[in-house]
């Protein structure tokens, strides 16, 4: 087994970072501004727009727009973009670059159907010339640093990420985070990291190599660092309702020590935080109506909150929100 120190450092381009850094995967209908504020409170050291579609920049949908925003508090902070031609990712990124991004990544590893089936996200893995063509356009368009998100391949007949890192450095990208998994792996299947870990240890590589898939707390992060080398961590689903989590990676990396769970007064005053913060880029009701998916997970194994989450899930205002939160609070 290999041993590689905490403070190690990544770099890419210009950006710097002397311990060793945890990342927040662009998510979905998660990583919006509020839940990404929460992260970074408890040391996630980049995190990352919701991946964002490039034919919905450049017809200049609100929604998609929207994802560019973020605050200086959330630097370094990267824009994800995905789509599955090059002139539209070209125009996407040159639009994302005028929001001053650390970073454009692109997404060669979304698996869900909508994405893939249309040829982006893993889809396109089955294309390599054309995951290249992209990237290159892409590297040339921007001054933006570029990075790559992807997966070890297709289907189990080509799992070919070792040539496709070798090909992406070729023409470019500054960082490659690689998920463990296939673009047919089912949900619920472990993350092979094996292949992970030959693309870190191929002496063409030059590029920081970040490790994701089944990284869930302090034990996890460290077999999968210390074994696989890998420059950095890049952590999902873990983090549903638990930003702590980056700290508890950083302090048993660092220490040694598994912290001890968030209290409930911790719980909820990081629950409160997240909602009051929505209403800087929601109006109330769907401030109100979008945490609910994060109610039974700020509190997930606590006995009897089934009582609890109802009422959240009810509630259409703030004020009452709240109120909830505190009797949360004296009940536990």
């Amino acid at each position: 087994m290999q041993i590689f120190s905490y403070f190690c450092s990544m770099k890419i381009a210009n950006l710097n970072f002397d311990r060793y850094p945890l990342l927040l995967a662009p998510m979905e209908g998660v990583t919006d501004p509020p839940f990404r504020h929460v992260c970074k409170m408890y040391g996630a050291d980049i995190v990352y727009s919701e991946f964002i579609s490039s034919d919905g920049l450049i017809r200049d949908a609100v929604k998609s727009i929207n994802k560019l925003r973020y605050t200086e508090s959330e630097q370094p902070f990267g824009v994800q973009i995905f789509g599955n031609a090059v002139q539209p990712m070209v125009e996407a990124a040159q639009y994302a670059e005028r929001y001053n991004p650390d970073i454009i990544d692109i997404n060669f590893g979304c698996p869900v159907k909508k994405v893939a089936s249309k040829g982006a996200g893993s889809g396109i893995m089955n294309d390599i010339p054309k995951m290249v063509a992209i990237t290159e356009a892409v590297v040339k368009a921007v001054k933006t640093p570029v990075t790559v998100k992807t997966r070890l391949g297709y289907d189990s007949e080509h799992k070919d990420i070792v040539e496709i890192a070798e090909r992406l450095q070729d023409v470019g990208i500054q960082a490659l985070t690689i998920h463990g998994r296939l673009r047919t792996t089912k949900w619920g299947e472990p993350a092979d990291w094996t292949l992970i870990g030959e693309v870190k240890n191929n002496p063409r590589m030059t590029i920081p190599i970040i490790g994701n898939g089944d990284v869930v707390d302090g034990k996890s992060a460290k077999y999968f660092k210390d074994t696989f080398g890998v420059d950095g961590l890049m952590i999902g689903r873990a983090t549903y309702g638990n930003p702590w989590i980056f700290k508890e990676i950083h302090d048993y990396l660092e220490k040694g020590v598994e912290d001890e769970k968030p209290s409930v007064e911790e719980r909820v005053k990081v629950a409160k935080i997240h909602l009051n913060d929505s209403l800087n880029y929601k109006d109330e009701h769907y401030a109100v109506i979008e945490m609910r998916k994060h109610w039974g997970l700020y509190f997930k194994g606590f006995p009897n909150f089934k009582q609890f989450k109802m009422k959240l899930m009810e509630v259409p205002t703030v004020a009452e929100v709240t109120e909830i939160l505190e009797e949360i609070e004296n009940y536990y």
